[in-house]
């Protein structure tokens, strides 16, 4: 790992190697792909639509989407844009091409020329080229973010951001412990060192590149301390890279208080160690991801689950939200009902926009917790790597100071277990190594005791795996029946 900004000259002596990857790396001109995104209009451009957003108080919406043929995919973003008035287009990439097996993408490909219907879960980016992804830019109206799961997404960035793509996902610890077992923790963030300082390149050029954390994790019970801790660890990389324009993600829990709150806390304290790092040149925005867990089959049900992710993230301030769909129990969705998803949620974000969660007691005392949390995981974490933020992580989840629920992930400790409290908020039921004081753990363990008084078991593991599937059943909580 590169413990500070890769060098210039070291820096484009590594794209030699990376581009080299695939054909299609050959299409890569850094001096002409700059000006090509330098005639990108501004309200094309992810980064100005966030700052616009940001100024007028507006929650953004966003779905996924990806296929595996050009004008399919922009069939399928056009159908979105139009039916689905989103304010921003993603393109989801396949899961061949998110772990670099790109002649498995090509057959992918080929196949579905051949029988003409999808048969990749998402968009070969690298296999289609630089021009392909013009042409996908080209024929849209709004901003395009590449949306992905690569350990090692190098090329897939060089690919996309000379394509005209003005904002990349994901990161080396996000990117990695959700997504794979045995993907080494300091390579991942090494390759995405790499995709920080391409965005900073561009940054040095005049081009805003707009890059984003993969906020929910594993997105089964993730507390807000764990997902803060990721998020701000992965921004201090990517500013030190050079990067000026981030947005931190949470994924829903479902309690509204706790997720009002774990939004406000993620924006000021990724401000806060950005700016005690030296970065304060940052602009920071933030994503609300709906509920990433199971859902309900019925369609009407799941519009309702929607509309509780909407909602939560207009009162919280949240500059966009990634929407989901009514067919989310079934797989991937028809382009209609990701249209209906994005209309139900545009409704909401449009309705409640001139309202706000005021801050009660509640909601106080609950980003206090998660602040404290937060902050005991960071400092912990920096102390332990010497203030190298990629060191950092690194001896963080060595030591289990850094725990992400259900990765599966081998240099994730999988200890430390979440579950609802009685009001339905994410708390601990094992803490396993994580660096909380006895005041912290006190808290969670009354907490959960209250719930358990309330239903009359003990408190046990039982109830994590009742939480797991309660929203799929139409509940919050997983109550005994």
């Amino acid at each position: 790992m590169n413990n500070g900004k890769i060098p210039t000259r070291a820096f484009l002596e590594m794209r030699k190697e990376v581009l080299n990857q695939w054909i299609t790396g050959k299409e890569v001109v850094l001096d002409e792909a700059i000006a090509y995104q330098a005639s990108i209009q501004a309200e094309k451009r992810f980064s100005a639509r966030l700052a616009k957003a940001i100024v007028e108080k507006e929650t953004l919406v966003q779905p996924r989407a990806g296929v595996a043929l050009p004008a399919e995919h922009i069939k399928l973003l056009k159908h979105l844009q139009d039916e689905g008035t989103a304010d921003l287009l993603p393109t989801t990439i396949d899961s061949y091409t998110r772990h670099n097996r790109y002649h498995e993408a090509q057959t992918g490909i080929d196949e579905s020329v051949r029988t003409g219907k999808s048969l990749l879960n998402g968009f070969p980016a690298v296999n289609h080229g630089v021009s392909v992804c013009r042409n996908i830019v080209e024929s849209l109206n709004v901003p395009l973010q590449v949306r992905h799961g690569t350990p090692d997404a190098r090329l897939l960035a060089e690919i996309t951001l000379a394509g005209g793509f003005t904002s990349f996902e994901g990161g080396g610890i996000s990117y990695n412990i959700p997504y794979g077992k045995n993907n080494s923790l300091e390579k991942t963030i090494t390759d995405w060192q790499y995709v920080d300082r391409l965005v900073g390149y561009y940054e040095e050029k005049g081009i805003r590149i707009n890059r984003e954390p993969f906020g929910p994790l594993t997105g089964t019970l993730v507390p807000p301390c764990i997902s803060h801790s990721v998020a701000i660890l992965e921004s201090l990389l990517a500013a030190q890279q050079g990067c000026k324009c981030i947005t931190v993600g949470y994924g829903q829990c479902g309690n509204q208080n706790q997720d009002i709150a774990a939004i406000r806390t993620l924006e000021k304290l990724t401000k806060e160690y950005l700016g005690r790092f030296g970065y304060r040149d940052v602009v920071v925005s933030t994503v609300f991801h709906q509920w990433m867990g199971g859902f309900p089959q019925d369609e009407a049900k799941a519009y309702a689950v929607i509309g509780w992710g909407a909602a939560t993230a207009v009162l919280s301030g949240a500059t966009k939200v990634i929407v989901k769909s009514p067919h989310e129990a079934f797989g991937v969705p028809t382009a209609e009902a990701n249209a209906n998803g994005l209309k139900t949620s545009k409704q909401l974000t449009v309705m409640l926009k001139d309202q706000i969660a005021v801050e009660t007691p509640l909601l106080v005392a609950e980003m206090d917790i998660i602040e404290k949390e937060t902050r005991s995981i960071l400092e912990a974490v920096l102390k332990l790597g010497n203030n190298d933020f990629g060191l950092s992580a690194l001896r963080g989840f060595e030591a289990g100071l850094i725990d992400v629920p259900f990765a599966p992930a081998q240099c994730n400790a999988n200890k430390a277990l979440p579950a609802r409290d009685n009001n339905g908020a994410i708390r601990f039921l094992d803490f396993g190594n994580l660096p909380f004081d006895e005041d912290i753990k006190a808290f969670h363990r009354q907490k959960l005791q209250e719930r358990a008084d309330v239903e009359r078991r003990d408190v046990s593991f039982q109830m994590v795996i009742d939480d797991i599937y309660a929203v799929s059943k139409g509940r919050l909580v997983g109550r005994p029946r």
